[in-house]
């Protein structure tokens, strides 16, 4: 396959996970910033997709949805994704009608609006395969259902043949992931199980990855080179084959890097690119010059 995607694969969305981080002024935003300046609509206008993150601590209230919504409205090669809320996740108790409710507010409003790539279900890494798990998984699954579903875990137990079966049954992508591969932690893989793909870029930080005192600064404070993102390409592309849209969602977010590697994506997959001249100075010799 050709740089440029074939007429008969998926297209492909490169982006990031986030928007709004402190770090990111005068990195990823001007500084100071224009009268009337919106950083969701001017990251919109580098990257394909912007994963809504704020949605996993909290789900919100409509009107936030809503607002994202109006924003990018009329927006052409442009998708949400949204992590859905660690309630259903992350606890293990039974959650009522109104959580799961609350938890999809946000994936309704952009599906409807036309916007909504994924709906993203983020288990941890202590979350491993077995009868009670899965079914868990299935429950909040069912709970979700008419969203598009994308289901990422992290523990090397859920690389199995049969999982990815019954992702394809229940009609959910699963994420494939880079990540530091420590112990029983999941490899990066290519696997397609739904009418879309979905890739996560966490970064490979080993020192700071399992220090709970490391921040969430610290912990994906890492930007991949090239050759380390010339493999996603690949897969991203091998993925696109079934004609399905793939998001690549770099959420590497620290110091703006997450943006230079979507960014850099794009570049290989022979799209056009515009870099910010901040970003180009805080993160010098890594593109040439381009408009």
């Amino acid at each position: 396959m050709s740089e440029e995607q074939d007429n008969k694969s998926g297209r492909i969305y490169c982006g990031v996970a986030g928007w709004s981080y402190p770090d990111w002024e005068s990195v990823v935003y001007p500084r100071p910033r224009p009268r009337g300046f919106d950083p969701l609509v001017y990251l919109a206008s580098l990257v394909d997709v912007i994963e809504i993150n704020s949605t996993f601590y909290h789900p919100g209230p409509k009107k936030n949805a809503q607002s994202w919504a109006r924003r990018m409205a009329g927006s052409r090669g442009f998708k949400f994704t949204v992590k859905l809320w660690q309630r259903l996740t992350h606890e293990r108790k039974p959650f009522t009608g109104e959580e799961a409710g609350e938890a999809r507010t946000a994936a309704d409003v952009l599906m409807e609006a036309g916007l909504l790539g994924a709906a993203l279900l983020q288990f941890p890494w202590s979350f491993g395969n077995n009868e009670e798990n899965r079914a868990w998984l299935t429950k909040v699954a069912a709970a979700m259902a008419g969203l598009p579903l994308a289901v990422e875990v992290r523990h090397a137990s859920w690389g199995r043949p049969e999982f990815y079966e019954l992702l394809r049954e229940l009609g959910i992508a699963f994420v494939n992931i880079d990540q530091p591969v420590i112990g029983e932690s999941l490899p990066p893989g290519e696997e397609v199980t739904a009418g879309f793909a979905y890739a996560r870029l966490h970064g490979r930080n080993y020192k700071n990855w399992f220090q709970e005192d490391a921040g969430r600064d610290g912990r994906y404070d890492y930007r991949y080179s090239e050759d380390e993102l010339r493999p996603w390409k690949d897969r991203a592309q091998r993925m696109a084959e079934g004609g399905g849209e793939v998001y690549v969602v770099a959420n590497n977010h620290y110091n703006g890097q997450a943006v230079v590697n979507a960014l850099q994506l794009k570049v290989m997959l022979g799209r056009p690119v515009t870099v910010p001249p901040w970003l180009a100075a805080a993160h010098p010799g890594l593109f040439d010059a381009r408009d």
